[in-house]
């Protein structure tokens, strides 16, 4: 794993690795156990990138987005209602929209503004998107690629972008 190009040393992988993780820069935001691979991928991304950024707190926009959605998410609730067994599971069913990340990250930092989950090919796609977030109104925007299509699947970029 990296910040800025340095190193973070887990010692875990996968799934365990986000554990890991949240023990390390959170700890004290339980739902955290609750959350699907997607969203405490990107939970933990932001909470180490905005641990370590001077304008954290200045952040007004949450836009992410990857190329799979929350189909990880979405094939563990389709089990619970595949084979004739219909018994639905609510806590699955909340984390099939991939846009609860953005909102898990803006619950946890109070930002009041925009929160985004975009659906594209690449993560270049992404760029001007941001861009005219920014030029909506002078902005902070924490954004990036979180992509998981397994439970021990996935990278996350994030980055904080300014426009003064």
């Amino acid at each position: 794993m990296l910040l800025d190009g340095q190193v973070i040393a887990v010692q875990e992988t996968g799934s365990k690795m986000l554990v890991e993780l949240y023990r390390r820069y959170a700890g004290d935001y339980p739902k955290f156990f609750k959350m699907d691979t997607l969203s405490r991928l990107g939970f933990i991304a932001a909470e180490i990138l905005l641990k370590q950024s001077a304008v954290s707190n200045q952040v007004s926009a949450v836009i992410l987005a990857n190329r799979s959605a929350s189909i990880k998410n979405d094939t563990d609730y389709l089990a619970t209602i595949s084979d004739g067994n219909y018994y639905p599971s609510p806590a699955l069913f909340v984390y099939t929209l991939p846009n609860i990340v953005t909102g898990e990250i803006a619950i946890r930092h109070h930002i009041q503004g925009e929160t985004s989950f975009y659906i594209l090919d690449t993560p270049e796609q992404l760029e001007p998107i941001i861009l005219s977030t920014l030029n909506i109104q002078p902005s902070t925007v924490l954004a990036g690629w979180c992509e998981c299509s397994a439970t021990d699947e996935f990278y996350a970029k994030l980055q904080i972008i300014w426009n003064n």
